[in-house]
């Protein structure tokens, strides 16, 4: 396998561990049924931002200690550049991503315009965050295995 299959399967592995863990740490703090608007707003917004805050520092610390241990078990730094068959296989994962995102934020939106609770607009963006970013991981090993 080489460098790129290796953090791509990390990366998936890692994204779903820390969006499970986080889910099930922030589960039982939603707010009791009948909740004011702004204690449910204030609630899901620091969902949000908590989330993305705590992804982003585990992924660095995650992408270090991949580096680290890739060093050791192989011997063989990180690949120093990239061609142009990682940034092809990169831009495409960034658009899968990218349009699975969209289609989660228009639903999201129709959500409201349906009149559904603010509850399912927020659980529809989260979940397609989630599978953006689970759904990019998937494309790059995809493509480094099976190629363009």
């Amino acid at each position: 396998m080489t460098y790129q299959e290796k953090r791509s399967i990390v990366t998936l592995i890692s994204t779903i561990l820390i969006f499970a863990a986080y889910c099930l740490y922030m589960y039982p703090r939603y707010p009791e049924q009948g909740a004011e608007l702004s204690e449910l707003l204030h609630y899901w917004g620091a969902f949000v931002l908590v989330l993305m805050l705590i992804s982003i520092i585990a992924h660095i610390v995650i992408s270090i200690v991949f580096n680290i241990i890739y060093r050791m078990t192989t011997g063989e730094k990180e690949p120093g550049f990239t061609d142009e068959l990682d940034r092809i296989i990169e831009l495409r994962a960034h658009r899968t991503s990218f349009l699975l995102f969209i289609l989660g934020f228009l639903c999201a939106m129709g959500s409201l315009v349906l009149e559904q609770p603010l509850y399912i607009m927020f659980d529809i963006l989260i979940a397609a965050g989630f599978l953006a970013d689970v759904s990019g991981s998937i494309t790059k090993l995809y493509h480094y295995r099976r190629g363009i």
